[in-house]
């Protein structure tokens, strides 16, 4: 049978609770998640990719750390994508057929093959050519630029050095800075 439940079902004051809020805001807040993620102007895809991937293993990292201790061995003995769907663990080194696994296994060794993938230089180069560098570097800086100011993590004197940047940022150093 179905119910609904009452309010949002998590009780005032706790963790779950104040994420519920959030997500509802989100959701709500204007934000077109769509134009959101398309590349933005003289960005390099495989940049934009890399950046991207990461910050959605860290992200999913912060919210299965949240939920593991419901999920045990015992109470997630599969991993599933509802009651239709099984998943089985093959990474052709140690499971070379694809094994039925207990959803916090599966889990542990789906993060460490992600944290390998993240880490093989081959796939996810360290160093950045020189050419369309520029962009990438101001689109970095300005993003902690901003959310440096924006809660006033660093004093303005510790920026005045930034100053000087001014050919590679146009009006964001005296803009901010004079």
């Amino acid at each position: 049978t179905f119910r609904q439940r009452k309010k949002n079902g998590f009780p005032e004051g706790t963790l779950r609770y104040d994420l519920h809020k959030k997500a509802n805001a989100s959701l709500h807040s204007g934000i077109d998640l769509k134009q959101v993620v398309r590349l933005p102007p003289n960005e390099d895809l495989n940049d934009w990719l890399a950046v991207h991937v990461v910050d959605f293993f860290n992200r999913i990292n912060v919210i299965y750390g949240i939920v593991c201790e419901f999920c045990t061995e015992r109470t997630c003995p599969a991993m599933s994508g509802g009651p239709k769907y099984e998943y089985h663990w093959c990474d052709g080194i140690h499971y070379k057929k694809p094994t039925k696994l207990p959803a916090p296994q599966y889990i542990g060794l789906l993060m460490e093959w992600v944290e390998a993938q993240i880490n093989n230089e081959e796939l996810f180069p360290l160093t950045v050519d020189g050419d369309g560098l520029e962009p990438h570097v101001n689109t970095c800086y300005k993003h902690f630029y901003y959310f440096v100011t924006e809660f006033n993590i660093v004093e303005k004197k510790e920026l005045e050095p930034l100053v000087g940047i001014k050919p590679v940022l146009p009006n964001l150093a005296c803009r901010h800075l004079c």
